[in-house]
């Protein structure tokens, strides 16, 4: 962070590590349409199991991220922005539609089923899709219908069929978007469906910036929306070794595996590339650059210190992920925003950057963010999540949650119990205040049953 950032939102952050206060409801009415900005390309960088913690100008010690950092000096960094689910799948269709995962029902990360059911589990978890229905209308599709160009690089995870992947879903050109969860290798040969072979040993990160900048030189004359989605850095672990090599040796606090380090320093590395295309093609300052992850770091893979827990949990180290956007005459340089924020609202973001209205039949889960740079407020008050599934460790408790104001609260489905954290005081989530503050507690888990009844939400059955 530079010296002359400013921190804007609720309280100050005069690091990443301090948590302030409000938080905002979910649904937004319609975009407004923005005549002169239709000419204006979209960069939409979302990485795989990127922790909160895992970028240096997020307060890492030891990750090199110096392309990333340089993004965030030049934009907006959100120090409070949550991803829509703590696992993959569903934050992936809510941004590509800016609706919640509960009203999707697609609320887990791919098909729900035994391998992810403990034996000892308490309730049955419901129903899920694992596939982002045709009938959906898709960000892409908005935009294509919009005179964009559209390309998506990278891992889609909406559907195990082609007939789902993104060529359907309103990208001209789909490069690594298949049903996969996570890349075979990360070296060539991939083994992905949508990515042949190119050249043996190839780095697929690398692999994918070059796509990335393919298209972008045949398409910049035309808006362009580009999705650079890396497989990067989920499972499984490989890196180049010469990024490798630097980590070695530093595991300890903000690094447990050197070649998670190696890793995010090759996205790093590839994002910065796609950056630097941008100011070879003339074309940055008519560029809306947003950086984000799809859920929180897995807490095997990487240190998501100070935030408790990680992927798969309700957890702020399972939801919060990092958030940057670069929006050349909106966004000011250097700036901290303090405001919680989520998934959908890039949706809603990235569609009124655009000027492309919705009708009036039409809504969405989110709210652009564009009041935000200027120093103005959302208009809603609270954040929601469900996610009624055992992730992939198993070791989770199926619940839902309620961000109001400082405070979350979270509802376990095993036991109806339920959780009160303070984030402003207790950002680890380490004291359970619901008994301390019953009336608070009984507020909250009256306003997020209504949110699950009002979007249809799929709900655990109990078993003992």
């Amino acid at each position: 962070m530079s010296l002359g950032a400013r921190v804007l939102g609720i309280g100050r952050a005069p690091s990443a590590l301090v948590l302030p206060l409000f938080v905002f409801v979910v649904l937004s009415g319609s975009l407004s349409t923005v005549a002169d900005e239709k000419n204006l390309h979209v960069l939409l960088i979302m990485t795989d199991d990127m922790g909160w913690m895992d970028l240096h100008c997020q307060g890492n010690p030891v990750l090199r991220t110096p392309r990333i950092d340089g993004l965030a000096e030049q934009g907006t960094r959100f120090t409070q922005a949550y991803a829509a689910a703590p696992v993959c799948s569903p934050t992936r269709a809510a941004l590509m539609t800016g609706l919640a995962p509960a009203r999707l029902q697609i609320t887990q990360h791919g098909s729900d089923g035994k391998q992810f059911w403990p034996d000892d589990r308490q309730v049955q978890p419901p129903p899920t899709s694992a596939t982002l229905p045709l009938e959906t209308t898709t960000l892409a599709e908005r935009l294509r219908n919009a005179g964009y160009a559209t390309g998506f690089f990278g891992k889609w995870h909406l559907g195990r069929e082609k007939t789902f992947w993104p060529s359907a879903q309103g990208f001209d050109v789909n490069v690594g978007g298949c049903g996969l969860g996570g890349p075979p290798t990360y070296f060539d040969p991939y083994r992905i469906p949508a990515l042949p072979p190119r050249a043996s040993g190839e780095y697929l990160t690398d692999r994918l910036a070059d796509e990335v900048i393919t298209f972008m030189r045949r398409e910049h004359n035309r808006p362009m929306f580009v999705c650079l989605w890396t497989y990067n850095p989920h499972y499984p672990f490989e890196a180049p070794e010469e990024l490798t090599q630097h980590y070695r040796g530093q595991e300890g606090r903000g690094l447990k595996n050197p070649v998670y380090g190696g890793q995010i320093e090759a996205t790093d590395r590839a994002v910065g590339r796609v950056l630097e295309e941008l100011d070879t093609l003339e074309i940055s300052e008519q560029t809306l650059v947003i950086f984000t992850s799809d859920n929180g770091g897995w807490s095997g893979a990487t240190d998501n210190r100070p935030l408790r827990k990680g992927k798969g949990y309700l957890y702020e180290g399972g939801l919060r992920v990092p958030l940057i956007i670069r929006w050349p005459g909106v966004t000011a340089t250097g700036v901290i925003n303090n405001t919680p924020v989520i998934s959908m609202d890039l949706t809603a973001t990235i569609l009124d950057a655009a000027g492309v209205s919705l009708s009036q039949e039409e809504q969405l889960d989110g709210e652009s963010l564009r009041p935000l740079f200027a120093n103005e407020t959302l208009h809603r008050d609270a954040l929601y999540f469900h996610y009624p599934h055992f992730a992939f460790h198993q070791n989770n408790r199926p619940g839902s949650a309620i961000r109001q104001g400082r405070y979350k609260l979270i509802l376990r489905y095993d036991d109806d119990s339920v959780e009160l954290y303070d984030l402003v005081e207790d950002t680890s989530e380490t004291r359970n205040l619901a008994v301390a503050k019953p009336e608070l507690t009984y507020q909250l888990k009256s306003r997020l049953m209504q949110w699950l009844q009002e979007t249809n939400a799929g709900l655990p059955k109990r078993l003992k």
